[in-house]
């Protein structure tokens, strides 16, 4: 390959766009969060899932499957349509693994002409330069990857070695920004690891995230003195990201209840592949509503809704969109089911217990 310029050896033409696209990004953003200051009233951050199937199984995901069709390209635009009519501020496309949809690019372009940020969340198996430059054409402004560890095993192919070729073409051609997302807690078989993939990450240009997971009883396991130190490394690496807001980790890593008001639901939404919406990935089945039937009513209740989960919460996106709302408005009501019409041949919602997830998001 053609030599470049500074960490990630980048093109003086990519170095341009992928400044043009931060600015961009980054002055949006700024806009959703005043927006949001002001309002409580529409969702910040909304999960969409194209498709469930994924090309891996790792062992520990409840995300996905091996044989689900993609949610055809038409409903999935319909359904943007409505959250933006919402006043939904950013779209983050999740799976499943997203690039196998095959008209992802158009999905992206409906996100941006709707006047939403375009994030994902990918494994980047499927990531190639050419597909890269495809997503620069279609206006991605955020991508994530999860790396579970340096060397594959039984667990997670999700590894530096099988990911460190991908990781070296985003630092090359993306224009978006790009996260590595480390893991660390109850499962990690060396938390080294995790600090490995971070040095890699801001090595190449690209920013670094952890996430802390829970055991495979879905309770939060406390980490060890070193695992500490790694976790504050990591965290120092981070100050550049999207994901620098992440106080309320320090009390996870510790195993401490978390003293916080989630707005899932409400200010957050997880809209799965039968388009009904959730708490989050790892609450489904909560309120399972189909999203053209969620009201701003509901929505309202959901903003003062107490999660029975969210004092050992790790899910990382969800805690952030907190942030915007928890010095108001007191959370007093209590979960209740909603369970409007469904025809006989619909989708049933489906109840997933928070479980070993990797902190994807």
């Amino acid at each position: 390959m053609r030599q470049g310029f500074g960490k990630s050896k980048a093109s003086l033409k990519v170095w341009f766009w992928r400044a043009e696209r931060f600015l961009h990004t980054r002055t949006r953003e700024l806009r959703a969060i005043a927006k949001a200051l002001i309002s409580t009233k529409h969702p910040f951050l909304v999960h969409i899932i194209p498709t469930r199937r994924c090309n891996l199984a790792c062992t520990y995901c409840n995300e996905f499957d091996d044989f689900s069709q993609p949610v055809a390209a038409e409903e999935m635009k319909k359904r943007l349509d409505i959250l933006a009519d919402m006043g939904t501020s950013i779209i983050t496309i999740s799976g499943g693994e997203p690039l196998l949809h095959p008209e992802l690019d158009e999905i992206i372009r409906h996100i941006r002409r709707r006047g939403m940020i375009a994030g994902m969340i990918t494994n980047g198996f499927l990531l190639t330069k050419e597909r890269i430059e495809q997503l620069n054409r279609a206006g991605l402004e955020h991508l994530q990857i999860s790396i579970d560890n340096t060397m594959p095993d039984e667990v997670s192919k999700k590894s530096l070695k099988t990911l460190d070729q991908k990781l070296e073409l985003l630092g090359r051609y993306a224009y978006f920004q790009v996260n590595i997302n480390s893991v660390l807690g109850s499962g990690v078989k060396d938390p080294e690891d995790a600090l490995r993939i971070a040095h890699r990450a801001v090595e190449l240009g690209l920013t670094s995230t952890v996430g802390i997971i829970h055991d495979h009883d879905g309770q939060l396991k406390p980490l060890g003195p070193r695992e500490i130190e790694i976790f504050e490394e990591v965290m120092t690496l981070s100050k550049r990201s999207f994901s620098r807001f992440n106080q309320f980790q320090h009390n996870v890593a510790r195993g401490r209840e978390n003293h916080w008001r989630c707005r899932s639901g409400s200010r957050y939404l997880y809209v799965c592949e039968d388009g009904l919406v959730h708490w989050c990935s790892q609450q489904r089945g909560y309120p399972g509503i189909p999203l053209e039937q969620y009201t701003p009513e509901m929505r309202r209740r959901e903003f003062f809704t107490t999660k029975f989960c969210a004092p050992m919460c790790t899910v990382s996106c969800v805690q952030q969109v907190g942030l915007l709302d928890n010095w108001r408005a007191p959370q007093h009501l209590k979960p209740m089911p909603m369970t409007p019409p469904m025809p006989q041949s619909g989708p049933q919602p489906e109840l997933v217990k928070i479980a070993s997830g990797r902190g994807d998001s």
